[in-house]
């Protein structure tokens, strides 16, 4: 027989379940962009508003603080009236935000703006997690959440690319102007697109068969108190709280590093961060991958998960040893790396809510998990700005973030050491 002529799976049950991915992979770009803008303009505005290293640190601190906040809500927002309009007004909140830093006149401004954006972006991910929940069967979803969050990866790199053109041609405001307007053309399209599966028009019957494939959800309304009690969502909280904060720390400050360390500008940010963010998105959808396909051949939804996260944290390990790097490229390889061990213990990570909650809960877990890693990022931000003001290198930081992973996963296993569905 000749194999090569017969149809894979996704053919004969058709693909349509991976518009949903590309939407949610434009917005993660969208996303990421309007994000890290502020990054690299950290020299240029600490100077012409005279910033020190605590009011940068005091600026991730506030976007933060307005992001755990709202990531909680959004979660629950997200199982009450679904991603469609929560995923909109999501967005559409955070990119006037972006577009509003350009009024900014001082610190209290950006402060304003930035919180703002915090409580738009917040939305991103309960509503990315929540459309996977319902557009794709367990053994598909780590692969379908390493898909989407590869878009931030490309977010981190386009932002290289155009930010400081438009900066050196026109001023740091445009910056935010022209990234904002541009990101908007997104929204519309996502509202005429995106529905759940049995109201989607063009989904065929086989399909929707095959992401109704596991068994039925409970229909009973899930509150956060009874949530609390269970221990599976402490392990995605507490999973949270302890990896979210080194992702943060890149995004934020590895232009800081470059150009403190390797003498980089706002002209030369550009190849090291793109490189760096491409092996992100490796390691995104490579995490995804792996896990996805030990399931396909017969591994447990814990046993993969586990195995992958495992396999992640240890590449994340040599990050300790960046900052004495002697070249500035073999520091972007191991951070590279690193980034990449993030993205993809991250993408298993947040399957796990959808793994082992009904549909109905997986947006309040969610919420929950993304609150308490942005309350260990705000936390994380004002250490980097104490040591970077009183020691100036960042090897502690590093050090941190690369043995962090390991005690994660040691705190997912022994609260969920069989990864099984939750009883309500």
């Amino acid at each position: 027989m000749d194999f090569s002529k017969a149809p894979a799976p996704s053919e004969k049950i058709g693909r349509y379940r991976w518009v949903v991915v590309t939407l949610l992979f434009a917005a993660m770009v969208i996303n990421y962009v309007d994000r890290q803008t502020i990054g690299l303009l950290k020299a240029d505005l600490s100077a012409q508003f005279n910033w020190d290293e605590k009011h940068y640190a005091d600026l991730v601190f506030y976007f933060q603080l307005a992001y755990a906040i709202a990531y909680l809500a959004w979660g629950k927002i997200m199982d009450k009236i679904g991603a469609r309009w929560g995923f909109g007004v999501a967005f559409a909140i955070w990119q006037v935000a972006h577009i509003l830093h350009a009024c900014a006149s001082g610190f209290g401004g950006f402060v304003a703006a930035r919180m703002g954006l915090g409580i738009g972006e917040a939305g991103g991910f309960p509503g990315g997690i929540k459309a996977v929940a319902e557009w794709f069967p367990k053994k598909e979803r780590a692969f379908a959440t390493g898909l989407f969050n590869a878009g931030t990866n490309i977010g981190a790199i386009v932002t290289p690319l155009v930010v400081p053109g438009i900066v050196l041609a026109f001023g740091w405001q445009m910056a935010f102007i022209v990234t904002g307007l541009a990101g908007l053309v997104w929204l519309p399209i996502w509202l005429i697109v995106y529905r759940r599966p049995r109201e989607a028009k063009k989904l065929s019957p086989a399909e929707l068969a095959y992401i109704e494939q596991d068994p039925a959800d409970p229909v009973e309304k899930i509150g956060w108190g009874k949530l609390l009690t269970k221990k599976e969502t402490w392990a995605f909280a507490l999973g949270k709280f302890l990896i979210d904060p080194i992702w943060w720390m890149f995004l934020f400050w590895l232009p800081d590093f470059l150009g403190k360390r390797y003498g980089l500008d706002l002209k030369s940010f550009g190849p090291p961060l793109i490189a760096i963010y491409l092996l992100s998105d490796v390691g995104s959808v490579a995490g995804g991958w792996m896990s996805s396909t030990l399931m396909k051949n017969g591994a447990t939804i814990n046993k993969a998960r586990k195995l992958t996260m495992l396999v992640c944290a240890l590449l994340a390990l040599p990050v300790m040893f960046a900052a004495k790097a002697d070249s500035v490229w073999l520091a972007v390889l191991i951070i590279g790396i690193a980034t990449a061990a993030h993205q993809g213990f991250s993408a298993n990570l947040y399957t796990l809510p959808s793994d082992v909650f009904p549909r109905g809960a997986v947006g309040s877990v969610v919420g929950i998990g993304g609150m308490l890693g942005a309350f260990g990022g705000m936390a994380f931000s004002k250490y980097i700005g104490n040591v970077l003001e009183q020691i100036g290198t960042y090897t502690p930081i590093f050090i941190v973030a690369g043995s962090v992973y390991l005690v994660a996963l040691l705190v997912i296993h022994l609260l969920t050491p069989k990864m099984e569905p939750v009883q309500i």
